[in-house]
């Protein structure tokens, strides 16, 4: 992988402790990152998906650092393949998601750089949870195809600049992020991808979402980082 100065980054797996258990994950970290983007996966997804592969690769290229998580263990995966519960468990998600942003402000690669959630599915409502929760730490948020919906009460605490993104197909969904949108008392922004469902499969959806949020935290995170160091 190549950043936009065109030299090498390099990928990492880390292991990453939130109460008793471990979560695995894969740290890329570009030369003068300006932000580190935390990607939370939604229903039946992982750190391993292409999609926010692609969606991380493009962060990288444009300096932004990225950790791909699993918020959940691989016996916890292996229970909700079978049960479903665990991914909408928008607690215990939050809670794994505020740990591992506790756990980047120590890493030595990103403990200066500020944060922020990429959110997907049932990820996204759990980025805007832990989001409430780190309100210092937390930069901006984008959610991608997410159920904002299911943060609940925590909408109106979420101080980070946030996008939610969905397919202009995606129609139960487009309604649920307009709820919550309208719930939001943050600096936001409301994107609909024509065209594209759920999973912005069509072509050029998916490198429409990557670009928005691209810009989204180019923009916000280095602006969050400006106004620490004043």
């Amino acid at each position: 992988m190549k950043d936009r100065d065109n030299r090498t980054v390099e990928e990492h797996v880390v292991h990453v402790s939130v109460g008793p258990v471990t979560l695995e994950g894969n740290l890329v970290v570009p030369t003068g990152a300006t932000g580190v983007a935390l990607f939370a996966h939604g229903s039946g997804s992982g750190r391993h998906s292409p999609r926010n592969r692609f969606v991380a690769e493009v962060l990288q290229r444009g300096g932004l650092g990225t950790l791909l998580i699993d918020l959940l263990t691989r016996q916890e995966e292996a229970v909700d393949l079978q049960t479903g519960h665990l991914r909408f468990d928008i607690g215990l998600l939050a809670e794994r998601l505020a740990g591992a942003t506790d756990w980047l402000k120590q890493h030595p690669q990103t403990r200066n750089l500020t944060v922020g959630y990429f959110g997907a599915s049932t990820g996204g409502g759990a980025a805007l949870v832990a989001a409430a929760e780190r309100p210092d730490v937390v930069g901006a948020i984008v959610s991608r195809g997410g159920r904002p919906d299911l943060a609940g009460p925590a909408l109106a605490r979420v101080r980070a600049p946030t996008l939610l993104i969905v397919g202009g197909h995606d129609y139960p969904v487009i309604h649920m992020n307009q709820e919550a949108y309208d719930q939001l008392r943050c600096e936001k922004k409301l994107e609909i991808v024509p065209g594209a469902t759920h999973l912005f499969e069509e072509p050029g959806a998916l490198e429409e979402v990557a670009r928005l949020a691209r810009d989204w935290f180019q923009r916000y995170l280095v602006r969050a980082e400006r106004a620490r160091a004043a």
